[in-house]
């Protein structure tokens, strides 16, 4: 059985992973406001069944009741989520609301200032648009009298076509000015997807040896929550978005994988596998965590 072993790298913060605390975590109680105050920020859930004043907050949540020993709170994309055990009273879940409100409180803002930069970081598919590859921008330019030998896109070092000196890279795709955005947004994934392979292949051989493991297979991923997972007969898995970051934290995830392949938990040693490669893992999983990804649509 010990070959099913799997294990995950979350989007660390990212958008459709939420924040959990359970009730019995110490956090603490904020200072009460007086009830006539009016509330400055409103966070509503889009399935929100119970409301509650929390600090300078109106909260709208997605109440929840089943089989737990504990109150829990989970802060996500779409806002607040309370769970409770059946037996426990609703007057202890709001008690518990109360103490916690400045974590959620805080979870809350951050859940939201994350969406706002990942939304006006929306990417609009159409000739000059920008996007990052290894951390630095990339321009958009259509050229419809090109195939390059065959293939659909090809990078350049600046525009050729009078762009500034030192601007950024050109992604000359080969297609037709009138081109819909749908075909200019796959035509950037399959090139993005295909640096993706080449540079997740040439860093997985590069750290598999220095941590004395082997990799046996490379698959591309776009799940919602994961940023790469591994199994025990070797098999890794990384999102192909990966490779709009920096080389660092590419290395950071390739070789957290590749660490699952010795230990597969989270433990200290396994921290300390990690480090062996990367020392400065803590730094680039904080960069990980803080970064929006640019909305892809």
């Amino acid at each position: 059985m010990h070959k099913f072993l799997q294990m995950t790298l979350d989007f660390l913060g990212g958008s459709a992973q939420p924040e959990v605390l359970k009730s019995s975590e110490p956090v603490r109680r904020p200072s009460r406001r007086e009830p006539s105050e009016p509330a400055a920020v409103a966070f509503r859930h889009p399935r929100a069944n119970r409301e509650a004043r929390l600090g300078h907050a109106q909260v709208a949540y997605e109440f929840r009741r089943g089989k737990r020993r504990t109150i829990g709170f989970s802060v996500g994309p779409e806002g607040l989520v309370v769970s409770a055990p059946r037996w426990v009273p609703l007057a202890e879940v709001h008690a518990a609301l109360e103490e916690k409100s400045t974590w959620i409180v805080r979870k809350l803002d951050e859940a939201r200032e994350r969406r706002d930069r990942m939304e006006s970081s929306r990417i609009t598919w159409e000739e000059g648009a920008e996007f990052a590859f290894l951390g630095e921008p990339v321009r958009l330019c259509l050229d419809p009298s090109q195939r390059y030998g065959g293939a659909a896109a090809i990078l350049h070092a600046s525009d050729a076509d009078g762009g500034e000196a030192g601007g950024p890279m050109c992604l000359r795709l080969g297609l037709p000015l009138g081109a819909t955005p749908a075909q200019i947004r796959d035509a950037v994934q399959a090139w993005l997807m295909r640096q993706a392979r080449r540079i997740f292949t040439e860093r997985l051989d590069h750290f598999a040896p220095r941590l004395q493991v082997t990799w046996r297979k490379l698959s591309l991923s776009s799940a919602g929550t994961r940023w790469g997972s591994a199994r025990a007969d070797g098999s890794i898995r990384l999102h192909w978005r990966l490779v709009h970051f920096r080389m660092d934290v590419i290395d950071y995830v390739v070789a957290h994988e590749l660490s699952h392949l010795r230990v597969m938990d989270h433990s200290p040693r396994f921290w300390d596998t990690v480090r062996t490669v990367v020392p400065d893992y803590e730094r680039i999983k904080g960069q990980l965590k803080d970064e929006a990804i640019a909305r892809w649509a």
